[in-house]
């Protein structure tokens, strides 16, 4: 699987690695990814992503559901692929 952040997009950027005698070498900036479950209150599902840590701070700030719609206007996140989807009993009951 591609080292990519399921809501924003980002990937691995090149760049040099520089010594102290000023020598350059090739070296990739990685993803902060961390795989992360969120529960999105909206639709009562559960969904595992692929995130970076800075995708996690718009969570918090924005809501879950906000990004993940985002994601899937910009097409970071696909319709299709929403992983392991379970529908909770918790929306069931605040629906009566």
């Amino acid at each position: 699987m591609a080292r990519v952040c399921q809501l924003t997009g980002k990937k691995a950027v090149g760049g040099n690695m520089v010594s102290h005698s000023n020598h350059k070498t090739k070296r990739a900036f990685d993803v902060n990814l961390q795989r992360k479950k969120f529960f999105v209150p909206e639709t009562g599902e559960w969904l595992t992503l692929r995130v970076s840590t800075s995708a996690i701070k718009n969570i918090n700030k924005l809501g879950v559901f906000a990004c993940v719609k985002e994601a899937r206007e910009k097409g970071f996140l696909p319709k299709a692929k929403v992983a392991k989807v379970t529908t909770a009993p918790v929306a069931k009951k605040a629906a009566k």
